[in-house]
């Protein structure tokens, strides 16, 4: 089983780079390990197709609009994921949104049948190097939360 864990944003705008962040704090914490790859997706782009397509589980960390108090995080699972990207995709601040990636992944046959979203409220979005003081406090929350799914991930599937 390959897990791939990616962290989208841009730590230059803030709360928008709270993705890369807990993606970051994720490596150090899981160390290397074979089964898992850990990838900076930046603001996203169709290159990023090729690393989806070649695992078998996906968590994606990233930014999102939840409509709740700035640091809420919230896990979105399977289907769960699926319909939480088309019922957001147009408040995607990304060139290429990752409702897009599900698309062309689907379209070749390869979107994980393992796969999580963990969407952090943001408190600000805008230039500015560190993460909000709300929203660095969840990301001992978004670590447990990771730590949780890639343990599901590593169980066999039950049909």
């Amino acid at each position: 089983m390959k897990i791939l864990v990616l962290g989208i944003g841009n730590t230059l705008l803030t709360d928008e780079g709270v993705g890369i962040v807990a993606m970051l704090q994720l490596q150090t914490q899981f160390g290397a390990r074979d089964d898992m790859e850990f990838l900076d997706g930046g603001t996203l782009s169709f290159t990023l197709a090729v690393p989806i397509s070649e695992c078998d589980a996906l968590l994606v960390i990233d930014a999102a609009e939840l409509g709740a108090a700035p640091g809420t995080v919230r896990s979105f699972e399977g289907e769960a994921m699926d319909q939480f990207l088309g019922a957001n995709r147009k408040s995607s601040v990304h060139e290429v949104g990752l409702l897009d990636l599900m698309s062309i992944s689907l379209l070749t046959g390869h979107w994980p049948a393992q796969r999580a979203l963990i969407g952090v409220q943001p408190a600000f979005v805008g230039w500015g190097e560190a993460l909000m003081p709300e929203v660095a406090a969840g990301l001992p929350e978004v670590c447990a939360v990771a730590t949780e799914i890639v343990g599901h991930f590593a169980e066999p599937a039950t049909l």
